[in-house]
């Protein structure tokens, strides 16, 4: 079995293992917490198990879900497969998803100021590149179905989510790319906790337009104006 890029389904495991390494090394997402998802072009998932180390994954145990969710082989998967689902039905772009609970991502969900359809100010040119827009959804307990139906509200306008005093949920049309998308949001997250009252310098509605356009972005239209 491939996917898109024409990987097979042995090197999908590896890259899993692999991405989730190199996260839990740099201290992106502690102990066994966060997980990760690939859509496979059967519909199924690969999926890392539950009470599973992003740092030491076995690609041989790493979950295989039919279509429906139904584990056809490898350990019980994470529980967060209702977030992981919502956000696959709601972006049918979407190939891979990455979860972590990465510190300064988690702290910016928690602050009384931000604004829920677009938590974190275009700082960057990279941050609404990689990222997008970043919305927020409410805390919902870890699995709880409900999350989902908060997800699928946002109506598939955003590939970056990030729940309340948990983590950030980033979809991707590659691994890679949710990878990607999840470092520079957390790096963006910290830069705004280092500016936070400082008054810093934004990009301009101009300068975020010019991103849009020159890089064919797509960001829900309030971005342009925050």
């Amino acid at each position: 079995m491939t996917d898109i890029s024409g990987k097979n389904e042995s090197a999908l495991r590896e890259a899993i293992c692999r991405f989730g390494r190199s996260l839990f090394e740099r201290g992106l997402t502690p102990g066994s917490s966060g997980n990760i998802s690939l859509r496979l072009d059967d519909g199924g998932w690969l999926v890392t198990p539950t009470n599973a180390s992003l740092g030491f994954l076995d690609p041989a145990r790493i979950s295989r879900l039919d279509r429906d969710g139904r584990l056809l082989s490898g350990d019980k998967p994470t529980k967060e497969i209702p977030l992981h689902g919502a956000l696959y039905d709601s972006r049918a772009e979407a190939r891979a998803i990455v979860h972590l609970h990465s510190t300064h991502a988690v702290a910016v969900s928690m602050l009384p100021e931000i604004d829920p359809r677009a938590v974190l100010p275009p700082l960057t040119p990279y941050s609404l590149m990689r990222a997008g827009a970043v919305a927020l959804v409410p805390y919902y307990r870890p699995g709880d179905p409900a999350v989902a139906d908060a997800i699928r509200g946002l109506a598939g306008a955003y590939s970056s989510v990030l729940l309340a005093n948990h983590g950030p949920v980033v979809a991707g049309d590659t691994l890679e790319a949710a990878v990607f998308a999840t470092e520079e949001l957390e790096e963006t997250a910290k830069l705004y906790l280092l500016l936070r009252n400082l008054n810093p310098r934004h990009l301009s509605p101009a300068q975020v337009q010019d991103l849009v356009t020159h890089f064919g972005l797509t960001l829900p239209e309030h971005t342009h104006d925050h």
